[in-house]
């Protein structure tokens, strides 16, 4: 349902993707993750006829983006990183004044509103304004008027940011529901667990470029191995902490949590042994622990930093 080849594009000297290739078959969600200014974003964009690559090749339901760009718009749905609504229309309001931009005429338009309002669990507020929704009911009902003409593809640009865990989940079972109604989806996000949730697939890109795919169990192994946690009491002892564990594996510190990992093979045998090196040594612990990768941990080895907040 989506196919790009080559997608590149530059604002000057700056260049935003360099020859990004992607495939989100029917009936599937593709994660696309990154750090700040990787190009997600201008992905997104491209995809929706918001923007124009400055090369490459790219398709939504078989439609190329450059050569028919109205049609490309009669086939998707968009929800961006911020709620597009008109916060001096109600709710209902607001899904209605979509229909009729869609040509679905006055009863449809309002049969749809409707309908979408008891989907998104906002039929108690369809009738207030906008400006009187939460963050989380502005994000249920730009979702929702992303949906208003039944569209084959949506993209979902970081639709989770700024809601509170109870409102994310909430969102999650929305996008599940969408998938299992054989939506296709691509999605982009900074919450790592969201992509390891959703997503069927996931690509990482960096600097315009795709760097890393594939499900978040394959891209787990890429790390490889366990990653043992330790928290010291004292904050003082945590340069002594990791120079003892040094030699088990690459370590990363947090000093403001005064914790660090350490990316270790040899399961519980190797918590043993630094368990026993830190004991030898007086250090003590807050907490200690050893776990499986996460997608974390594959973005800083990956990229050599975690993900941001912001992107172009």
């Amino acid at each position: 349902m989506v196919r790009v080849r080559g997608l590149a594009k530059s604002y000057g000297s700056v260049t935003a993707l360099d020859g990004v290739d992607l495939d989100v078959p029917r009936g599937t969600v593709l994660g696309l993750l990154g750090p700040n200014g990787a190009g997600k974003t201008t992905i997104v964009r491209i995809l929706a006829t918001l923007l124009r690559a400055t090369s490459g090749t790219a398709e939504v339901a078989g439609i190329d983006v450059a050569k028919d760009p109205a049609a490309v718009r009669r086939t998707i749905g968009l929800s961006g990183q911020y709620a597009a609504v008109d916060e001096y229309l109600t709710g209902f309001e607001n899904l209605d004044m979509i229909g009729r931009l869609y040509h679905l005429g006055k009863r449809r338009s309002r049969e749809r509103a409707r309908e979408l309002l008891a989907e998104f669990r906002l039929e108690d507020a369809g009738d207030r304004p906008t400006r009187t929704y939460s963050g989380g009911m502005r994000r249920r009902l730009d979702l929702a008027g992303a949906l208003v003409a039944h569209p084959q593809v949506i993209f979902l640009d970081e639709p989770t940011t700024g809601l509170d865990p109870r409102g994310r989940t909430d969102m999650w079972d929305v996008i599940r529901g969408l998938v299992a109604q054989g939506a296709t989806l691509l999605l982009t996000t900074q919450y790592l667990e969201e992509a390891d949730y959703l997503a069927d697939d996931i690509v990482v890109i960096d600097h315009g470029k795709v760097i890393a795919q594939g499900t978040a169990d394959v891209l787990k192994e890429q790390v490889g191995g366990a990653r043992l946690e330790v928290t010291v009491r004292e904050r003082d002892r945590l340069a002594a902490a990791r120079d003892l564990l040094a030699d088990l594996g690459a370590v990363q510190l947090d000093e403001p949590r005064r914790s660090l990992v350490v990316a270790v093979t040899g399961g519980v045998d190797v918590l043993g042994e630094g368990l026993d090196r830190l004991r030898g040594a007086s250090i003590e612990l807050d907490d200690v622990g050893l776990r499986r990768p996460t997608l974390d941990d594959v973005f800083l080895s990956l990229t050599g930093r975690a993900t941001e907040e912001e992107e172009r």
